[in-house]
């Protein structure tokens, strides 16, 4: 499935469309993507750097010009997938503050108890508030 998944993704943002859907990527898809991106150069330029710290990450920021020119894309892509899931991840909560109040009166905050309200009630949630989750990664 995340295969399946990583795929998809990559097709996604080669076809230059992840703008226009506004979609986000997790940590684990990210390395997904970037492993098919750039394994060759991290094999070349970086095969003593590790995961820890962002070894890797630094070692292909300090070979930039080394680098391939599809992964230092796809690399600059991600990162701005990841941030917009961050940012949507803050944004959620506000965004699905009125479904909440609406669908999940009596639900105990916290723990992630809301949101599994809100995924369990999705055909009765805003079609915004289903998007704030969706862009979150959190369905």
């Amino acid at each position: 499935m995340n295969y399946l998944r990583s795929i998809l993704a990559v097709t996604f943002l080669l076809a230059g469309g992840w703008a226009a859907q506004a979609q986000t990527v997790g940590f684990a898809d990210a390395i997904s993507i970037l492993a098919v991106s750039c394994g060759k150069d991290i094999d070349k330029h970086c095969k003593s750097a590790t995961l820890a710290n962002n070894g890797i990450g630094q070692c292909l920021d300090k070979n930039q010009s080394k680098i391939s020119q599809k992964c230092n894309a796809d690399r600059a892509v991600v990162a701005k997938l990841i941030q917009e899931r961050l940012a949507a991840q803050a944004a959620a909560p506000e965004i699905c503050s009125r479904d909440a109040a609406q669908l999940c009166q009596g639900v105990k905050p916290g723990a992630g108890h809301v949101l599994r309200c809100l995924l369990k009630a999705q055909p009765s949630v805003s079609n915004k508030c289903n998007t704030a989750i969706d862009l979150a990664g959190y369905r």
